[in-house]
């Protein structure tokens, strides 16, 4: 199992990246793939038609947001933690993953910065 850490710097408001994060109307409007989404913890979501799925934990609005991301029967679950800092830029997204398995560790590393945090600077930018 692998950790990947990273900052992401977003020309966009802590509030407008956090709805940019967690409602499936704007994650739509980003990603181009319908999202299923919501700030209940325990609640289950789905985005690019379930290439990332799993559990959201933890939300405080506009600032944080962690979720529990499923690879297969795992033992030991994958945890996304992000925090958002007010930023002169914007927003500085601290991104942490946990527990990657080491087969998908390079893909969930191109996706975080392509398609993930990519996405989401070059819609604000």
């Amino acid at each position: 199992m692998k950790d990947f850490k990273k900052h992401f710097t977003i020309p966009a408001p802590p509030e407008e990246v956090y709805a940019a994060l967690t409602n499936p109307a704007t994650i739509q409007l980003w990603s181009g793939e319908p999202a299923e989404m919501s700030t209940t913890p325990g609640e289950e979501f789905s985005l690019w038609e379930g290439s990332i799925a799993g559990r959201n934990l933890e939300f405080e609005e506009g600032r944080k947001i962690v979720q529990e991301w499923y690879f297969g029967d795992q033992e030991t679950p994958s945890i996304v933690t992000i925090i958002l800092h007010p930023d002169k830029k914007g927003t500085s997204a601290e991104l942490k993953h946990t527990n990657i398995p080491e087969e998908a560790y390079q893909d969930m590393v191109a996706g975080w910065q392509e398609a993930y945090f990519g996405a989401l600077i070059d819609f604000y930018a």
